[in-house]
């Protein structure tokens, strides 16, 4: 247990995904902020540690078949099944819980003004997250692909793509946590996605999607940033 409390969050996310239900209980970012040890989270949100240890080894004890373990994934591999996992939910559902939100804001605004705010926060987001799709997919994956082939090969790299990678690194996490941010922004607003009496279902299903949603960009930015991103700044 010791040694689990001076792990990063992310590392144990990686080793066993199921313990992410875990720190999602505690409102502990384990994706943008998963560099962080489990020891320094406790502390910052004021958390017994030795509790979050025990729900932890109950998690990993749990019967039944573990999550994939995406850490041993080829580069390539793992990057194909975040665009054909993540990247296909966000572009089936992004546009839809748009125009839910847009709607119960026109219904809704005058007496939950906050749904207001989330449209347009949802908005902004679903803008940002169309080109950071286009990034990874057009510049940043295509560049770990030929790397990974080359170092497999045995054969030089190409300079151009070390370069873009670099480049596509830095502005990915940036953007990332912007994108974090506004996520956790919508969750405040929509007070846990807790719906009011007097909501139509329309509401309700907003509120669900936008649930999913988050939950779903967890997942993918973990996968992203504690294991294809280090991984590939590797190469």
């Amino acid at each position: 247990m010791n040694e689990t409390v001076n792990r990063t969050i992310g590392e144990i996310v990686v080793a066993d995904f199921r313990t992410a239900r875990v720190f999602e209980k505690y409102r502990i970012d384990f994706c943008c902020g998963g560099k962080i040890t489990l020891a320094a989270a406790c502390r910052e949100k004021g958390i017994d540690a030795a509790v979050l240890l025990r729900e932890i080894e109950a998690v990993r004890s749990e019967p039944g078949e573990r999550s994939p373990n995406y850490g041993a994934w080829d580069l390539s591999f793992l990057a194909d099944y975040i665009v054909n996992t993540h990247h296909a939910w966000l572009r089936e559902n992004m546009e839809k819980i748009s125009a839910y939100a847009h709607k119960i804001a026109g219904v809704h605004g005058t007496h939950h003004p906050e749904v207001i705010q989330i449209s347009e926060i949802f908005d902004r987001i679903a803008t940002d997250m169309m080109l950071h799709l286009r990034a990874e997919e057009e510049e940043f994956f295509p560049a770990i692909k030929r790397l990974e082939a080359a170092r497999k090969a045995g054969t030089a790299q190409d300079a151009q793509d070390s370069a873009a990678l670099r480049e596509c690194l830095a502005n990915l996490h940036h953007e990332h946590d912007e994108i974090g941010t506004a996520v956790h922004t919508i969750r405040d607003l929509a007070r846990e996605y807790a719906v009011p009496g007097d909501a139509c279902t329309t509401y309700a299903l907003t509120y669900r999607l936008l649930k999913e949603f988050e939950d779903d960009l967890h997942k993918h930015v973990h996968l992203e940033n504690n294991i294809l991103f280090p991984k590939a700044a590797e190469l």
